[in-house]
């Protein structure tokens, strides 16, 4: 992976760059961003860089040993840990038992993957994946030889908030200490589920989303859509490149969202429980994904609303007949006196799903706070 290949991000590849060209690379990092913002392929981008043999002052050759057996992810001192569970064909998992699931899914995700791609990718997308104590060993152990030709061993460890609690203190001492010449990669999304003494021992790298121009520009070169439909995916994904793809792939998603959402806010608002429960029941059978981008949306309406309630029509990020349902009547439901709780229910339940949350509970559950919220008016 070379950091042309990134989308945006122009400041974190030249601060990353700048560390190998100065010489100044932490032997511990920890790369924190949001979904779809790239972080996973700019720690295998940095890892090729700092390893090139050819390297110029702003991106690996792409063409020397080292590099072309980095781009098929098989060097021998690129070393990867994720999130794991049993499965049928593997009783005692260890990361090293699902490598070439790992590559082959980067491989065909161009190194923007989510985690319920990941778990989907290993069939444990109804488990929940750890990293665990025996992939804690074997960095260890792994780490404990001698580089077999590159200068620096490197060992990603992706999505670091994954980490088994009681398995993290046996790394602690490689990570404050490690043998010379080693990089460690950490990635996470969530640094408030970051252990605090894994935290302390690591440099922060802030990922921010991609920017909206960034973003485009790399959708207009890979797809086929007109510019209008770019740019409304565009407004819709902030800056999460996975969730843009997805709006591209899935307009009618998009479509069914609103029609979904406008569906629940009736059945909610009027207290209709029969409905809502079949509602509820039929949100339960829909995919992980789907789940969660129907909670995305839900948020964007919400802030949408918002902006309807200030004259700020302008700023609203939604497509016509969206905002004309807003603005003939909906947007007062969600206002001043509601929206914190309204954002808290969206943003909780998106972050239950990846949880692995019973979905149709958790909707019930927000669908009955929501029957109160909706009634609240600003005084």
């Amino acid at each position: 992976m070379l950091f042309k290949e990134i989308i945006g991000q122009q400041q974190v590849k030249e601060k990353l760059i700048q560390t190998v060209n100065e010489n100044r690379v932490s032997h511990a990092q920890l790369f924190i961003g949001a979904n779809g913002s790239g972080k996973l392929a700019l720690a295998i981008a940095y890892a090729q860089y700092v390893n090139c043999k050819n390297r110029s002052e702003t991106d690996s050759c792409g063409i020397c040993p080292s590099c072309i057996k980095y781009e098929k992810l098989i060097h021998p001192d690129l070393h990867f840990i994720y999130p794991i569970a049993a499965t049928k064909e593997v009783k005692k998992p260890r990361s090293a038992d699902f490598i070439e699931s790992w590559r082959s899914l980067l491989i065909e995700n161009n190194y923007y993957i989510s985690l319920n791609e990941w778990f989907e990718k290993i069939g444990i997308e109804n488990k929940q994946g750890i990293i665990n104590a025996e992939d804690c060993n074997s960095i260890i152990k792994t780490l404990g030889y001698k580089s077999y030709e590159a200068e620096y061993k490197v060992m990603i460890i992706w999505m670091a908030e994954k980490l088994f609690h009681a398995a993290a203190p046996k790394i602690l001492k490689i990570l404050e200490e490690p043998p010379e010449k080693t990089l460690f990669i950490l990635i996470s999304e969530n640094q408030d589920q970051i252990i605090s003494t894994i935290l302390s021992r690591t440099q922060m790298v802030k990922i921010p989303k991609i920017k909206d121009v960034d973003l485009f520009q790399a959708l207009i070169a890979e797809n086929g859509h007109e510019q209008d439909e770019i740019q409304r995916v565009v407004n819709l994904s902030e800056g999460n490149y996975k969730m843009a793809l997805f709006h591209l792939q899935s307009t009618e998603i998009e479509k069914i969202n609103f029609l979904k959402f406008k569906e629940w806010m009736r059945y909610c608002y009027s207290g209709d429980l029969v409905r809502l429960t079949s509602f509820v029941n039929e949100f339960g059978k829909l995919g992980r994904e789907r789940q969660k981008s129907f909670f995305l949306y839900a948020l964007q309406i919400a802030r949408s609303c918002i902006l309807v309630n200030f004259n700020q029509k302008e700023l609203v990020k939604l497509d016509h007949e969206e905002l004309s349902w807003l603005t003939s009547g909906f947007a007062p439901f969600i206002n001043v006196a509601n929206i914190n709780e309204f954002t808290k229910e969206f943003n909780e339940g998106h972050y239950a799903i990846e949880r692995n949350a019973n979905p149709t509970i958790l909707l019930m559950d927000i669908s009955l706070k929501a029957i109160k919220l909706l009634k609240i008016k600003p005084e």
